[in-house]
This record gives C-alpha cells, sequence and structure tokens, in this order.
C-alpha cells in the first residue's frame, strides 16, 4: 500500500509539474523570442534572406523586452522592500503621541456612549465637556477622584481614562442623536490649568496583520493611516 501512494503521489506531482509548466509555457518571454528569432533564421528562403534591418529590429525588441522584465522584477523588490520598512518603522512610534485627527462621537439617543480620554499630565480635579456641532459646551462629566474602593484621592495618574456618557444635557433633558465633541479642562497637583481633548492618545504598541501595521492608542488598535500626526 505505501509503494502505491508513493507511486501516486510521484504521478500527482509529475501531472502538476506538468500543468505548471504548461500554464507557463502561455506566456511567451524573451528566451522564446529568442528562439523564435532563430527559427526564423534557420527556416529562411536563401534566396530571399531576411532583411538586416529587421532583424536589427526583432533584436531591439528582444532587448527591449528583456529590460522592461529586468525593470519590472526591481520595482516589485522596491515595493515590498519599501513597504517591510514602513511598517518596521512605525516601532519607533511607540512612546509617541497619535492623533487621529476628530474628537468626536456618535451618540444614540437613549443609549449611554463610551469613550476615552488621554490626560498627559496627573489630575487634580477637573470635568469633561461635551460640545455640540457648534463648539457649545452642552454636559459635562465630573472627573471621579474615587479609587476602586471609593476612597477619595488626592490626584489621579495621568493616562487614559474611559467615560460614559448618558446624554443628559446640563439643562437636565436628553441629547439628541447626532455628532458630538469631547474636550477636557482639568489642573494638575501644582494648580496649573490644562486642557486635552479625545482622538489624542500615546502610541503603547504596534501590531502587524497582512502586510499592515495597527497601531495600539488608547484600548484599541487602528491602522497606521488614520493616524494624522504623531509628535
Amino acid at each position: 500500500m505505501a509503494i502505491n501512494s508513493v507511486g501516486q503521489n510521484l504521478a500527482t506531482n509529475g501531472e502538476v509539474q506538468k500543468t505548471t509548466e504548461t500554464e507557463n509555457k502561455g506566456v511567451l518571454g524573451k528566451d522564446d523570442f529568442m528562439t523564435l528569432l532563430l527559427v526564423e533564421l534557420q527556416h529562411q528562403d536563401p534566396t530571399e534572406p531576411m532583411d538586416s534591418e529587421k532583424i536589427l529590429t526583432q533584436t531591439s525588441q528582444l532587448a527591449g523586452l528583456e529590460s522592461a522584465e529586468n525593470t519590472n522584477k526591481a520595482l516589485e523588490g522596491l515595493a515590498a522592500s519599501l513597504g517591510a520598512s514602513q511598517n518596521f518603522s512605525s516601532i519607533s512610534a511607540i512612546g509617541k503621541t497619535a492623533d487621529l485627527g476628530s474628537n468626536a462621537i456618535t451618540h444614540d439617543e437613549g443609549t449611554p456612549s463610551s469613550f476615552e480620554v488621554y490626560f498627559p499630565q496627573e489630575i487634580k480635579a477637573g470635568t469633561v465637556e461635551i460640545l455640540d456641532t457648534e463648539g457649545k459646551i452642552v454636559g459635562t462629566i465630573d472627573i471621579d477622584m474615587k479609587d476602586k474602593d471609593g476612597d477619595v484621592l488626592d490626584k489621579k495618574d495621568s493616562g487614559v481614562y474611559q467615560f460614559d456618557w448618558d446624554g443628559t444635557l446640563s439643562d437636565g433633558s436628553s441629547a439628541g442623536s447626532g455628532v458630538y465633541y469631547v474636550t477636557s479642562s482639568y489642573t494638575n497637583p501644582a494648580g496649573e490649568a490644562q486642557t486635552t481633548r479625545m482622538g489624542t492618545y500615546p502610541i503603547e504598541a504596534v501590531r502587524f496583520e497582512g502586510g499592515n501595521a495597527l497601531v495600539k492608542v488608547g484600548s484599541n488598535y487602528v491602522p497606521l493611516e488614520n493616524i494624522k500626526e504623531v509628535y
């Protein structure tokens, strides 16, 4: 049984190789054109030999074909090299700040909206502001200065924090569905006023999927092309 299996595998491999060769022969390369030229010269009519100008033209076309093939191979190699270089160069962005270019959220009426805000300095106290499309503050969220046990903190560490907005506006009404913007005003332990906004986060890691680079900002991985600025 083992011998039959090997024989079948060899036969199958032979068929695959023949099929591949046949498929490859469907595309003429520079060697095929050279063979055709030599055959044409061998079987030309001695009484009417091929015009030397025609030979030079075909030879020139052959050289052009070879040059084009070499150029295509070089460009393919260059493109692959540049793609790999660009992906791995993104590793140097770890530790820097990425700006996604927008601090907008889409809110559905009656459904809480979750988002993350990065605070580059320690927090003594502060609020998160919800703005409408005209830039007017329509709602606020106090920054919780308690730990997980409910004890009041003197300060909170810098970093990325998640907030949940239930849609309540400053006048007590509920926000309608639409686009809103998120900013924050806070003070550091030295009492200095600071501001930040949603959409800017430190780059914590880089992941590669299918040849594409994804960077970790906040708790999410986003494609590198989604980042507008790194500083």
